[in-house]
């Protein structure tokens, strides 16, 4: 979503003081002229630093702790809101539809740094399923309130009680440290919460959690612009460039709330894609195409672990949106511009994807012994196919996203010499 930027003149880069002498408003618009690390020793030397985070959009935050590195950054989380916390833990513990314990005990082991005041806001905001799929994973619970146990369960071992009515073992004891300091911070916090966690526990495992907590996060994230899974992987459905016809029928965005800002990217390249979007100077296109970058983040998973790979999602979307543009306009800017505005990105965004795609099936049964040739077969057959950078003219070996035709053409070109 776009930002409101208040204008604010900086002779040069103001001191700590300086900075807490503006208003909110301009502590934000000065914020966003810093890098990241200079953003966060900002943020946290302010005395408004909990606001200052909050005016964050939850997508904001999280690309900014991503790009200082999250043990870097755990200043910077203790002072997140709770519902910037939830949107980390909803990027960050799920590949596709899977839950991964191991992550959510590590960033659990992050927000007990901020002590009980940290967990105690957090408790409001996590899913009690969320509480119970994770502490089931990791704990065996036996005794409870108004329980007779028998001789043979009083005599179990079992590794800690904290109120002498449930006794608790641990499955995995390296997880042991953090889930007992978490549960001893639970007891004094929120004690009824406490027991109806160990009585669930305790009780038959329900096999159907986690599916439902997917749907909670799924909900979540349509609230913030992130379509479901499958919604997301129909973006890489195949179309056939030759006969690709515009359709002109674009629909609005429909209103699944604030997609959020793009993932910062170093520099916007100057690319028909970027100089069209300039032309066309439409907010609820940025939007579109902030929710096009979100179905790639979604339907890639893994992304959201690594900045480097978040940034790769936003510059293969660019990359094959300004492939179709290049193909449909012929260079023409003002005809790109009015592309952009009537044709849906998504559809767009098909067209560059298959085009490169053709690539990838001719490449299948090519095979040669040199090396160059060798990195620009092995690029072509990967997944998502990529071009290989040593074709470039400072020859970095490597590899990057399709940027524009010239890279299909010379990929083609070289696929064409090697198969004759």
């Amino acid at each position: 979503m776009a930002k409101v930027v208040h204008e604010i003149e900086i002779v040069s880069k103001l001191s700590e003081s300086g900075f807490a002498a503006l208003s909110l408003a301009d502590k934000n618009a000065y914020l966003g002229t810093l890098g990241a690390k200079q953003r966060m020793d900002m943020i946290l030397s302010d005395p408004d630093a909990r606001r200052l985070a909050a005016a964050m959009q939850p997508q904001e935050f999280f690309w900014l702790l991503k790009e200082i590195g999250e043990t870097d950054a755990l200043g910077l989380l203790q002072v997140a809101s709770a519902e910037q916390c939830v949107f980390i833990l909803d990027m960050e513990l799920w590949d596709g539809y899977t839950f991964s314990e191991e992550k959510a005990c590590r960033w659990l082991s992050y927000f007990l740094e901020g002590g009980e005041p940290r967990i105690h806001e957090l408790l409001k905001y996590l899913d009690f399923e969320f509480l119970h799929l994770l502490l089931s994973r990791e704990l065996v619970v036996s005794g409870g309130v108004g329980d007779m146990s028998d001789d043979e369960e009083r005599f179990d071992d079992y590794d800690q009680t904290l109120d002498g009515v449930f006794n608790l073992t641990y499955k995995n004891p390296k997880h042991s440290q953090v889930i007992g300091t978490f549960l001893s911070m639970l007891i004094k916090l929120d004690n009824p919460l406490y027991t109806a966690l160990m009585e669930g526990i305790k009780g038959d495992v329900d096999l159907e959690l986690e599916e439902q907590l997917q749907r909670f996060r799924t909900g979540r994230l349509e609230d913030l612009g992130f379509p479901p899974l499958d919604e997301a992987l129909s973006i890489y459905a195949r179309v056939n460039p030759a006969s690709f016809e515009l359709h002109d029928d674009k629909k609005l965005l429909r209103a699944a709330g604030e997609c959020g800002a793009l993932i910062p990217i170093p520099a916007r390249e100057d690319t028909l894609l970027f100089r069209a979007l300039a032309l066309a100077d439409s907010e609820p296109l940025l939007q579109e195409l902030n929710y096009l970058v979100n179905s790639a983040l979604v339907a890639e998973g893994g992304a959201f672990a690594e900045p480097e790979a978040m940034i790769g999602v936003l510059q293969r979307v660019c990359g094959y949106l300004n492939i179709a543009l290049e193909q449909l306009s012929g260079g023409d800017e003002a005809k790109a511009a009015k592309i952009l505005s009537g044709e849906e990105l998504r559809r767009l965004f098909q067209l560059g994807y298959s085009t490169v795609l053709e690539l990838k099936f001719a490449a299948g049964d090519t095979e040669t012994v040199d090396y160059a040739s060798g990195k620009l077969l092995a690029g072509l057959k990967s997944k998502r196919p990529r071009y290989y950078s040593g074709l470039d003219p400072d020859g970095i070996d490597g590899y990057r996203e399709f940027k524009n035709l010239d890279d299909v053409q010379r990929a083609a070109g070289l696929l064409g010499q090697l198969r004759g």
